[in-house]
């Protein structure tokens, strides 16, 4: 692209819009749609699909704990979604070089160039307003906000779609695509699955639900069109106030607790097994035990980032002993721990 092209997108109205919701609700089919009704109001429109962008390993970072399959939710995944933000930043401010990624760049390169490829067309307008559809799960609060914050950092336009779509049709579309998400791993999601809540977070007001196990109507086509278009006339203010800035505290230390929480867990679970191992369990038990231990820890792991997240008190990170949470956290973990321990001791005596 030219160079007054970054001049462009500096003055001309940009619109970030998240489609989140479980796999194969409908996100990327609602994508495909909306570039098309888009060009009708002459803007210019790029989806953005981390299914894409971001490397296949990503998001097979898994560890084997006898015999069970363990998500990693927060590791290399969490910087891959950043690093794709960071694109999207630096095309924002410098168009020219859109295709000049950093070799050190986290995500897919032959991606990134593709889904912005329409935006190279001679026939698009320069000048004419911007809207990149953000295709992902974003099933977290957490992971919607650095959206946001991007948004606001920027005075852009800002979006959210929820897809809700039930558990058997996604499972069922998942099915029959050709490279299936494992039926594990969407299950797991709905426990996660944090939808966009006006009552807790102000920020994601300008949110709409749309409910896709049927086809999805022009009509809500057309209302997400309408979204956009409000979201787009009214930009964020990059000016912070006090609201914002709790929220945003809030994540950051349900997120620092709930991680160091989840360390300290998968440690007392190998002590559990090494003690197993030494009483002779029989690795039929071993297995249950694992399993049993691990359906603990996530459910554990949930509950206490939705304390977290509603506990008002807690303020700034800094400001609190996070280690002193965390242990206290985790004893009630532990009790779970050793209790499921000595059912298993027990019962093969």
């Amino acid at each position: 692209m030219a160079a007054d092209e970054a001049v462009a997108v500096g003055w001309a109205p940009v619109c970030l819009c998240v489609l989140c919701g479980l796999p194969a609700a409908g996100k990327s089919t609602l994508a495909r749609r909306l570039p098309s009704t888009a060009a009708q109001h002459g803007w210019r429109a790029c989806v953005v699909p981390y299914d894409d962008l971001i490397p296949k390993h990503a998001f097979q970072n898994r560890v084997e704990e006898d015999g069970v399959k363990l998500q990693d939710m927060h590791t290399e995944w969490k910087s891959h979604r950043q690093a794709v933000l960071r694109c999207i930043e630096q095309f924002l401010e410098e168009p020219e070089i859109l295709a000049e990624l950093p070799s050190s760049c986290q995500i897919n390169r032959a991606a990134w160039e593709q889904c912005i490829k329409t935006l190279q067309q001679p026939h698009v307008v320069d000048h004419a307003p911007l809207l990149l559809l953000l295709d992902d799960n974003f099933y977290y609060p957490s992971m919607r906000y650095e959206v946001y914050q991007l948004a606001r950092q920027r005075s852009l336009g800002f979006c959210q779609v929820y897809l809700q779509c039930d558990l058997e049709s996604c499972i069922s579309r998942n099915q029959s695509r050709s490279n299936p998400v494992p039926t594990e791993v969407i299950v797991e999601m709905v426990k996660r699955l944090e939808p966009p809540n006006l009552q807790k977070n102000s920020w994601e007001k300008n949110s709409i639900s749309l409910n896709t196990t049927d086809n999805l109507p022009d009509s809500d086509v057309q209302r997400v069109m309408e979204l956009i278009s409000s979201a787009m006339s009214n930009p964020l203010s990059p000016v912070e106030d006090n609201t914002e800035n709790t929220e945003a505290d809030r994540l950051r230390c349900a997120t620092s607790v709930v991680h160091q929480a989840d360390q300290a867990c998968r440690r007392l679970i190998s002590d559990a097994m090494k003690t197993a191992r030494g009483d002779q369990v029989p690795p039929e038990h071993m297995k249950s035990l694992a399993a049993q231990l691990n359906e603990s820890k996530a459910a554990f792991l949930l509950n206490l980032r939705r304390q977290m997240l509603q506990e008002a008190t807690f303020i700034k990170e800094e400001d609190m002993d996070v280690e002193r949470v965390v242990k206290r956290a985790v004893d009630v973990f532990d009790h779970e721990r050793k209790e499921i321990l000595s059912q298993i001791i027990t019962g093969i005596k």
